[in-house]
């Protein structure tokens, strides 16, 4: 079982948006974290993430199949403006029949990121 620090849901156009909120150290963390989260949400079209780690230093955003740059990114930008380290925000989506557009995409999931760290 992995223990989030906080976890946030919105909907938005009939799609769910479900953040994650993990302090962690290692890569190895963030994939056990990954994994549960896989295996909690068989069905979430998508499992993007991004994440900070300060020793040593390590920076990576995913997308998971969303489109380049919409997903992951934001959420990396969201981590970088707060200063923090040690920290990855996973956001698990479920589609729900409205395609919400590239810049729709960029902002829910910097919302749901901003709102995790609340």
């Amino acid at each position: 079982m992995t223990n989030f620090q906080n976890t946030v849901e919105i909907v938005e156009k009939k799609s769910r948006f479900i953040g994650y909120l993990l302090s962690c150290k290692s890569v190895e963390e963030i994939q056990e974290a990954l994994c549960f989260l896989k295996e909690q949400h068989k069905k979430a079209t998508h499992i993007c993430y991004a994440y900070s780690l300060k020793n040593p230093f390590l920076e990576k955003a995913v997308d998971d199949g969303e489109p380049g740059g919409t997903a992951g990114r934001p959420i990396l930008s969201v981590i970088q403006k707060r200063g923090v380290s040690d920290v990855c925000v996973f956001v698990v989506r479920y589609f729900g029949g409205i395609k919400l557009g590239a810049g729709g995409l960029v902002r829910m999931y910097t919302k749901v990121t901003s709102e995790v760290f609340k």
